[in-house]
């Protein structure tokens, strides 16, 4: 154990590089590093099980920095404890252009960043998620190859925001005793002291939802020793308030908002080195206290090895390593493709969150690491499967399922974590209206590349009577904006089968699956070992696959059926009509442009888009001129599902005329095209 100046060194090398890099950097927030810099070292040099030389050990702890904004504090961690793509390099280029020092962590960036943090309360969801896969995983596999804990520094911030609310009652309920959260009780937001914006009691609200609670001075190293030894014993999840100052070390800005988010430079930043007794210059640190941090890197490595000779002689070595590998158990896609070719032959007319919980049965069934749950509407969402037994308490960890409650948005955080701990596939599902609650976890799990399934229902005005405010009219637009997320509208069981597929193959992209409440036809384009939804749309229909066709109809999900019925009415007009099947755009857009030529037809050809929603990003694929027939500019109406379409024109007696008028008014302009072609030929050759 160290001594109180050694432990003090450490810690103001901590300060130091923090400050230093922000300074040179002029962007930052130097105040919390500066504040948690003795609570880090006492954790990371006594207590937090890692190595950083296997800085992807399977059962280290976990260690997540929420107020992500503090991210110096991180990554000055880093450096000393010896990672060795953490240099001084990257402190010095820190918030520079391509730079792994990023303005806030970056998962994937840097090894010891174990989730992208920024968004205050988003860190705490994670390492809920991490907690949950932990006792999970340690269920499964027993002591000896899964025993860690998750730490997560937190600010006011992170416990104002309402996700942390969400996710730390849910780990109070589950009792998820080897997580342990920070926080930095330094009282000081950027607009000044928190009693301009709180007043709640944290240690009543953090028991009552069955949280142990410590404070610890956090300046005091034995007090901070004495808190992390209390929380390890503890059985139930611990909250430890350190009392802190923002600035620690500051003579002019210690304990003010004035070092929340700007630079310490110039005379002030002299004045921290005076006060810290500081004599090396900028991103140097005593050779002494170098050695200290790096021994305090190679802490864990006796143990890792240990672990490692355990995991080489286990029974369950294969099947833990294929789960830390994100590896897909074998026999899986077989038993899909069974299942499709059975559903082919019964064909079955029903609402496509009704296909997927039929799919996800077969699913759950083979693979075993996928664990499911819903935001309270397990009954709606159909995810809850056989093979799924519920996730409750200290007494069945093992179980599948998670009653995550009404909290949509914690739900997407944790879901992250789960997926960033590594061994597990979350899914779970909620109605598409309340994608507005989940939008910013759904975001970072595109940003982080985390195989997540979102498993969205009730997917536009089809789901009537409960009216506008739960009718998703703008939803798939936005899904569509966010840059690495698949999204995908099936329009039957066998599209349903096939998103699965493509979501479970896709390890660094989340998925969306947006599914109806009405029941829909069973209308195929025929069965094939291809799968269809692959390239994102594809030719469902056609008059004749050589004509090049009058009409050709792009359609998704339930409007797949109301595309077919439109063109079986302009078949009787004498039209060609293709119908193309669009269950995921994302990856259409990644077809190559022969593709996407070969399935439109040419430019004499009428495009339409059908879909109940937005028009938001529709006219990239039909063109200016082309028709889109769907929600546009308003929101829905309480009505049967019928006369909400029927208000909207979402019927063949209202599409079909349209779409004829423009197919005449095309054929009159390219007539005129070529006969004005014609006349300038017969002038040629006359001259």
């Amino acid at each position: 154990m160290r001594d109180h100046k050694t432990l003090q060194l450490m810690a103001n090398s901590i300060r130091m590089l923090s400050v230093d890099a922000i300074a040179k950097a002029n962007s930052g927030h130097p105040g919390m590093p500066m504040g948690m810099a003795d609570i880090a070292t006492v954790l990371f040099s006594e207590f937090l099980k890692y190595d950083a030389k296997n800085p992807k050990w399977a059962d280290r702890d976990r260690f997540i920095l929420s107020n992500g904004h503090g991210s110096m504090l991180l990554y000055s961690l880093l450096y000393l404890t010896g990672y060795k793509d953490c240099t001084v390099n990257e402190l010095m280029n820190f918030r520079q252009l391509h730079s792994k020092t990023a303005g806030h962590p970056e998962y994937g960036f840097l090894d010891g960043i174990e989730t992208t943090t920024g968004p205050l309360g988003q860190g705490i969801a994670n390492a809920v998620g991490m907690a949950i896969a932990e006792r999970h995983l340690n269920a499964k596999f027993g002591d000896d190859l899964v025993d860690h804990r998750t730490y997560c520094c937190a600010g006011d911030g992170c416990l104002m925001e309402g996700i942390s609310y969400e996710a730390l009652s849910i780990a109070g309920h589950l009792n998820l005793n080897k997580l342990i959260i920070l926080f930095d009780d330094n009282k000081i937001t950027i607009d000044g002291s928190t009693k301009l914006s709180r007043s709640e009691n944290i240690r009543i609200r953090m028991e009552s939802i069955g949280f142990d609670y410590f404070e610890a001075n956090g300046h005091n190293f034995d007090q901070i020793r004495e808190a992390f030894v209390r929380s390890r014993m503890s059985k139930r999840p611990s909250f430890i308030a350190f009392k802190t100052k923002i600035g620690y070390g500051s003579p002019t800005k210690e304990g003010t908002n004035a070092c929340h988010g700007s630079p310490i430079k110039g005379e002030d930043l002299d004045l921290i080195r005076k006060r810290l007794e500081w004599k090396d210059e900028a991103f140097e640190i005593p050779a002494k206290t170098l050695t200290e941090w790096r021994n305090a890197g190679e802490r864990g490595n006796s143990e890792f090895r240990k672990w490692k000779k355990v995991l080489l002689s286990s029974k369950q070595k294969k099947a833990f390593e294929r789960l830390m590998e994100d590896e897909l158990p074998g026999g899986w896609k077989d038993k899909l493709s069974d299942f499709e070719m059975k559903m082919f032959m019964e064909k079955p007319k029903e609402a496509t969150r009704k296909s997927s919980g039929r799919v996800l049965e077969v699913l759950t069934d083979a693979i075993s690491e996928m664990i499911g749950g819903s935001a309270d509407l397990t009954g709606s969402v159909e995810t809850k499967t056989k093979s799924t037994s519920f996730f409750l308490n200290k007494d069945n960890y093992d179980g599948r399922y998670i009653n995550y409650g009404i909290r949509e948005h914690g739900m997407a955080g944790i879901m992250n974590g789960m997926a960033l701990h590594k061994g597990i596939i979350p899914y779970a599902g909620t109605f598409l209206c309340f994608l507005d609650y989940m939008k910013p976890s759904v975001r970072l799990s595109a940003l982080m590349k985390q195989r997540v399934i979102f498993v969205f229902t009730h997917d536009s005005i089809g789901l009537g009577e409960d009216g506008p405010t739960h009718q998703a009219v703008e939803h798939l637009s936005m899904l569509r904006a966010i840059p690495n997320l698949n999204t995908f509208r099936p329009c039957n069981i066998q599209e349903v089968a096939e998103c699965y597929e493509i979501a479970l193959e896709s390890k660094n992209t989340p998925s969306a699956m947006v599914l109806t409440r009405q029941d829909v036809p069973f209308l195929s384009s025929g069965v094939s070992a291809e799968n269809y939804s692959a390239r994102g749309a594809y030719i469902f229909s056609h008059t004749a696959l050589k004509i090049d066709p009058d009409v050709t109809i792009i359609a998704t999900g339930s409007e797949i059926g109301l595309a077919m019925e439109v063109k079986n009415q302009l078949h009787q007009y004498g039209y060609a009509v293709r119908v193309i099947s669009a269950p995921c755009l994302e990856l259409f857009d990644k077809q190559s442009i022969e593709y996407k030529k070969e399935i439109w037809g040419s430019e004499k050809t009428v495009k339409v888009a059908i879909e109940a929603g937005s028009d938001m990003g529709w006219y990239k694929y039909i063109g200016t001129k082309g028709l889109f027939f769907g929600v546009v500019d308003s929101f829905g109406h309480s009505a049967p599902a019928e006369d909400v379409y029927n208000e909207f024109g979402l019927t063949v007696e209202k599409i079909a005329p349209k779409i004829k008028k423009a197919v005449i008014k095309k054929r009159k302009r390219f007539s005129r095209y070529k006969i004005s072609k014609l006349h300038k030929v017969f002038a040629k050759n006359k001259d």
